[in-house]
């Protein structure tokens, strides 16, 4: 497990832009996937992003591409969602989350695949 810190979470308009960053800390971080799960309002935690460490593949719910962008810079043990056209229904907690383990070889794409969690940043998107 690492240690994980988002920020960039905030208040914006429709049409409007954010970006969103994470630190890990407690080493270098060596899992497989870095991703960006979100919990709106009276919703369940849903995957938005994803980022394999390794190759920097990406994965990105269908409500978001196109518009989200994920990236990561493996030496600064960072991860980034560059979120563009924010839309009403992009209001939500944002959470940074890793896999951890070295021997997962695909994508992590689902919350029981993570064992590492931020605190959650508040992003809300007004119409």
């Amino acid at each position: 497990q690492v240690q994980l810190v988002e920020s960039g979470g905030g208040l914006v308009q429709a049409g409007g832009s954010l970006r969103l960053s994470c630190a890990a800390s407690g080493g270098f971080f060596s899992g497989s996937t870095m991703g960006w799960f979100r919990q709106a309002p009276g919703k369940e935690r849903d995957i938005v992003a994803a980022v394999r460490w390794s190759d920097g593949s990406t994965y990105y719910a269908d409500s978001v591409k196109g518009r989200f962008t994920i990236s990561r810079e493996r030496a600064n043990n960072a991860m980034y969602l560059q979120m563009n056209s924010l839309k009403p229904e992009d209001t939500a907690v944002y959470y940074c989350a890793a896999d951890s383990v070295t021997w997962r070889f695909a994508m992590a794409l689902h919350e029981r695949d993570y064992d590492s969690w931020g605190q959650g940043t508040q992003v809300t998107v007004s119409s």
